[in-house]
């Protein structure tokens, strides 16, 4: 086992460093490690077999459809929309243009399904725009990149569907609703950090806008917001599987971004062809690190690293510490669809020996490898805002602490309060 460990991880960072995509690093770091045990021929039909049988999941239809309908949305006007409405919610509470682009990264990430998407729109708007009021354009960032990550714990979520099928047919229903109190736990500790931050700066306060013109901006936003309603209610209403949801999903971010008029007929075909791309890369990691799964089982290398993990100490307090710490590293180098996969058959099994329920370890993954989506050095979503904003990684770190020591707090709440995500999901009765 030791030895294709070493294989495994040596092969994978080399290929990295070397500048190969990372879908084929997995699949030739998992061949190289396969080929332990037996010849090239059966090793490559193998991976093979276990790429095409990763995908041969009637779960995973759904992914494509969601990215499409999140490209719809990010094309439709509804980032603005979701802005105004914030702004006439929250907007004249102290830092209240930083509690807008929170709020608003959270709604349009749940509603895209992208926390990249979410950056990009609500960014390109907010960033300059707190900026123009007198906020300082990094904490502006900052704000934005990690607000924008809580978007992939509030459903739909294509990466809980990744976990669902990483973890062999986990209730979609139940983890849709499981990510709903931390996602919005950990929006309101973003919120606080951001409104103290911009107490002591003494940042300005939005004016006061009058009753009805708040009620007109919310109302305004109402359709986008009602398709979360739609597709999650459907969902948990069993009046659709989570397949037939993102279809749904997709028709109604069609019917509304053309009565918007902000896409036209003409910008549909450059629409789908970026939705079959993202599909094509989202797929392929899929595929490729299904198969690295099926050789880390078949080296029986997840049952090392349990047992492993459970000599360390006994105490479940360290155990979850040491994984939580191990997968902050781990998502501070690797995008969070491939870590969801691999990690998951890996930790898991750690995780249910310890006593958690596949929902409760499932929210402590995501929202711990999301975090790493904002950290540097290879954080996407990080190097998304600093494009935006046209900044730099190293002048964000310090207004990046504070927000990150708050994500930080609401995780290790995660982990060690079962009811913040099986609560919700408990009391709709879907959890076995």
């Amino acid at each position: 086992m030791l030895i294709a460990i070493v294989i495994l991880l040596a092969a994978f960072f080399a290929l990295v460093l070397l500048g190969v995509p990372i879908a084929v690093s997995i699949a030739l770091s998992s061949l190289a490690t396969l080929l332990i045990s037996m010849p090239m021929e059966p090793a490559v039909t193998t991976m093979a077999q276990r790429l095409a049988g990763g995908l041969d999941s009637f779960t995973l239809l759904s992914i494509p459809f969601f990215i499409m309908s999140g490209y719809l949305m990010g094309r439709g006007g509804i980032a603005e929309r979701l802005i105004e409405a914030a702004k006439a919610l929250i907007g004249t509470l102290p830092g209240g243009l930083a509690l807008v682009n929170t709020l608003s990264c959270m709604l349009f990430g749940s509603i895209s399904g992208s926390a990249v998407a979410a950056t990009s729109a609500i960014g390109s708007f907010m960033i300059p725009k707190m900026e123009k009021e007198g906020y300082d354009r990094n904490f502006s960032t900052a704000v934005t990149v990690t607000g924008s990550i809580l978007g992939l714990l509030i459903p739909p979520s294509n990466v809980l569907i990744v976990y669902a099928v990483a973890a062999g047919g986990v209730s979609i229903a139940a983890l849709f609703m499981a990510g709903y109190v931390p996602g919005i736990i950990a929006g309101i500790a973003l919120m606080l950090v951001a409104s103290a931050y911009a107490r002591k700066n003494k940042y300005p306060v939005s004016d006061r806008i009058l009753l009805n013109e708040a009620a007109k901006k919310v109302l305004a936003a109402a359709p986008s917001i009602a398709m979360v309603i739609i597709v999650v209610g459907g969902i948990v209403a069993g009046v659709f599987t989570a397949t037939e949801a993102s279809a749904m999903a997709v028709l109604y971010a069609l019917i509304l971004t053309l009565l918007y008029g902000e896409v036209g007929l003409g910008d549909l075909p450059e629409i789908f062809l970026k939705s079959i791309e993202t599909t094509a890369i989202v797929l392929l990691l899929i595929g490729v690190s299904t198969g690295m799964a099926w050789v880390l089982a078949y080296e029986n290398i997840p049952q090392g690293i349990s047992q492993t993990m459970l000599s360390v100490s006994e105490n479940p307090i360290i155990v979850l510490l040491l994984i939580n710490l191990v997968l902050l590293v781990v998502g501070a180098f690797m995008d969070i669809t491939p870590a969801i996969l691999i990690f998951t058959p890996i930790f898991l099994p750690v995780g249910l020996e310890l006593g958690m329920s596949p929902i409760h370890f499932g929210i402590m993954l995501v929202l711990n490898l999301s975090i790493g989506l904002c950290t540097p050095p290879v954080g996407s979503v990080l190097f998304v805002g600093c494009a935006v904003a046209n900044t730099t990684i190293q002048k964000l770190i310090r207004p990046l602490a504070m927000l990150y020591l708050a994500l930080i707090v609401v995780l290790l709440l995660v982990t060690f309060i079962p009811l913040m995500s099986e609560g919700l999901p408990r009391f709709l009765d879907l959890m076995d």
